[in-house]
C-alpha cells in the first residue's frame, strides 16, 4: 500500500478500508461514457484489478462523450482501448479486458462473474439487469447498475446483504454514558466537590463531572428518572447554570450546552435492538463473523454490559484541569477495554460451540466492532425480478401523487419503458436518421401507460412533455450526466467494498433537467 500515493484517502476509510480496494476485483459491463467513468475513480482510488467486457469497437461518435478513447482507437476494440487508457492512470491496477457483448455473456457463461468482488453494469436493458441480479446473489457477488439517457440517469445497488461496522453516521451522541455511569465513573465523579471555593478549580471541573453530579442529584428528588419532558430538560438546565459563580466559566457552559446528552434514553437504540433480534443472529458454522459479533454483543448486553453496548472509549475536547482530563481519560479507556475483552471471549466462546477456530476472528475485527457497537448496519435488497413484477404500490402512489417525486418516479417508469419500446420496435425511441418524434413519443407514452397499469396504479398519467424529452434523448449518453452518474456509481461501489458509510437503499433517480435528484424505493 502506497501511504503517500493514497493520502487524502487513507483519512476517509484508513488503512483497512484501503487495503479492501486493493483486493478487490471489479467487472464493467459496458464501458461507454457511464461505465468508464465509474471504473476511472476506482482506479484512481487504487482498486486491486478491473475487467472491462464490452463487444463493441470504437466508433467517431465516441470522441465526443469519453474521454477514455481517442481518434487512434476508432475501428479498434472499445474495452481494449478503454482498458489501455485506465492502466495509464494506475499502473499500480492489474487490467484485463473481455471483447463480448455482456447481454450475450450474461446468457452463455453465467459463472464467468463468481471471481469478482463487484460487477458495475451500464447500460443494461431490464431482461440482462434481471438475469444478472439472479447470477450475482447466487455467487454472492455485489452488483452496482448505473444507466444514463439524455440528462437522466439512475443508480441501484443490489445485494442479498451488505453488514456495516463502521457506518460513519454525520451526527452521532459521544458514548460518555452521563445517563448511566458505571461504578468506577461515579467514584471518580464523587471526588471532585463542585462546591469548591477555589476559583480556579471550580472553573476547571469537566462538563462531564459536573452533568453526572447533577443527574444524580436530580434523580434523587424525581423517582429516580432523568428529565423527559421540556419543562423538566429547562428545570434541569437552570439547576446546572445555578451552580456557576462567575460568568466566565467555559466548563459549566459546556455543561449547559450537553445537557441533551443526559436526557438521552439509556440502552441501546431501536435499530440495534432489531439487529440483535435478527433471525441471523442466531448463528451457525455457515453464519459470517459479524453475525458471531451480533450474537456475542446480544449475550454481552444481557450481561456485563447491563443494558449497554460496550463503551467506545474516546472523550472529546473539554474545558478541564490537566489532571482530572487524563484521569477521565484513563477512566474511559479501561472500560472500554475491560468490554472489548469480555466481548473478545464471548466471540472466542461461540466461535468454539460453531466448531470453528477461535482466533479466525482477529482482534482489530472485535475491536472495531465494540467501538463502532451503536452505529452497526445492516442493508437488505429486494431482488430487481421482485421490484420490477411486485413494486410497492403503495410507495409508487406516494410518489406519483407527490410533486416533489413526479419527476423521478416518471423518469424510472420510463427509464423501464424505453427497454419494452426497443424490444418492440428493434431501437430505441427517437433513435433513428429523419422521422416522427412525436409518434415515438405517442408510442413510448402508451407504453409507459401500460406498464404503470401492470404495477398497480391505474388512472396516472405522465406529462407528455417529459416522453418528448425521453425520445429527444434518443438514448444518447452526455458525457456530463455519465460523468455524474458513474461518480455516484463508484462511490457505492467504494461503500460496499470497504463495508463503510451506508449504501443507498433504493434506486437513485438523477433529474439533470431540474437539476435534482430522489432516492426510490419501491
Amino acid at each position: 500500500m502506497s501511504k503517500t500515493k493514497y493520502d487524502r484517502q487513507l483519512r476517509i476509510w484508513g488503512e483497512v478500508g484501503q487495503a479492501a480496494l486493493e483486493n478487490a476485483s471489479i467487472c464493467l459491463l459496458n464501458c461507454g461514457p457511464t461505465g468508464s467513468e465509474a471504473l476511472k475513480n476506482l482506479v484512481l482510488g487504487g482498486i486491486g484489478s478491473i475487467t472491462v467486457v464490452d463487444g463493441s469497437k470504437v466508433e467517431i461518435g465516441d470522441l465526443g462523450n469519453n474521454f477514455m478513447v481517442d481518434a487512434k482507437s476508432v475501428g479498434e476494440s472499445k474495452a481494449k482501448s478503454v482498458c489501455a487508457f485506465l492502466q495509464e492512470l494506475n499502473d499500480a491496477v492489474k487490467a484485463n479486458f473481455v471483447e463480448e457483448n455482456p447481454d450475450s455473456l450474461i446468457v452463455t457463461d453465467p459463472s464467468f462473474f463468481s471471481q469478482f468482488t463487484l460487477v458495475i453494469a451500464t447500460q443494461l436493458v431490464e431482461d440482462s439487469m434481471v438475469k444478472l441480479d439472479r447470477i450475482c446473489r447466487e455467487a454472492n457477488v455485489m452488483l452496482v447498475f448505473a444507466r444514463s439517457y439524455g440528462l437522466t440517469g439512475l443508480v441501484r445497488v443490489s445485494v442479498k446483504e451488505h453488514t456495516i461496522i463502521d457506518s460513519k453516521p454525520d451526527h452521532f451522541l459521544d458514548d460518555l454514558r452521563l445517563n448511566n455511569p458505571w461504578p468506577e465513573l461515579k467514584r471518580f465523579v464523587e471526588t471532585i466537590d463542585l462546591n469548591t471555593p477555589d476559583p480556579i478549580a471550580h472553573k476547571h471541573i469537566p462538563y462531564v463531572v459536573i452533568l453526572v453530579k447533577m443527574a444524580d442529584e436530580w434523580a434523587k428528588t424525581h423517582s429516580n428518572n432523568l428529565p423527559s419532558t421540556r419543562e423538566e430538560k429547562r428545570e434541569f438546565k437552570d439547576l446546572v447554570k445555578s451552580k456557576m459563580v462567575s460568568m466566565d466559566e467555559d466548563n459549566y457552559k459546556e455543561a449547559v450546552e450537553a445537557t441533551f446528552k443526559v436526557f438521552a434514553p439509556r440502552g441501546i437504540s431501536k435499530e440495534i435492538q432489531e439487529i440483535i433480534h435478527d433471525r441471523s443472529a442466531e448463528v451457525d458454522s455457515n453464519s459470517s463473523a459479524f453475525w458471531v459479533m451480533v450474537a456475542a454483543l446480544k449475550e454481552f448486553i444481557s450481561n456485563e454490559g447491563d443494558g449497554e453496548a460496550p463503551l467506545e472509549g474516546s472523550m472529546p475536547d473539554m474545558t478541564s484541569s490537566t489532571e482530572h482530563y487524563i484521569n477521565l481519560q484513563k477512566i474511559y479507556q479501561t472500560k472500554a477495554e475491560a468490554d472489548f475483552l469480555s466481548m473478545e471471549q464471548r466471540v472466542k466462546d461461540i466461535l468454539v460451540k460453531l466448531g470453528l477456530d477461535p482466533s479466525s476472528i482477529s482482534k482489530q475485527t472485535i475491536k472495531s466492532f465494540c467501538k463502532n457497537a451503536r452505529k452497526l448496519k445492516v442493508c437488505r435488497y429486494r431482488t430487481i425480478e421482485d421490484e420490477f413484477s411486485n413494486p410497492s404500490v403503495t410507495e409508487l402512489h406516494k410518489c406519483l401523487a407527490s410533486e416533489d417525486y413526479s419527476s423521478a418516479i416518471g423518469f424510472y417508469i420510463l427509464l423501464r419503458a424505453v427497454d419494452r419500446f426497443a424490444a418492440t420496435y428493434n431501437k430505441f425511441p427517437g433513435h433513428f436518421d429523419g422521422g416522427d418524434i412525436e409518434e415515438d413519443a405517442s408510442l413510448l407514452r402508451t407504453t409507459a401507460l401500460g406498464l404503470i397499469s401492470e404495477m398497480g396504479c391505474d388512472g396516472y398519467e405522465l406529462p407528455e412533455a417529459l416522453c418528448s424529452e425521453m425520445c429527444r434523448f434518443g438514448a444518447a449518453e452526455l458525457h456530463v450526466v455519465a460523468a455524474f452518474v458513474g461518480g455516484i456509481a463508484s462511490q457505492e461501489a467504494i461503500k460496499l467494498i470497504t463495508k463503510q458509510f451506508v449504501p443507498m437503499l433504493g434506486t437513485y433517480v438523477f433529474n439533470g433537467i431540474d437539476h435534482n435528484s430522489q432516492l426510490l424505493t419501491l
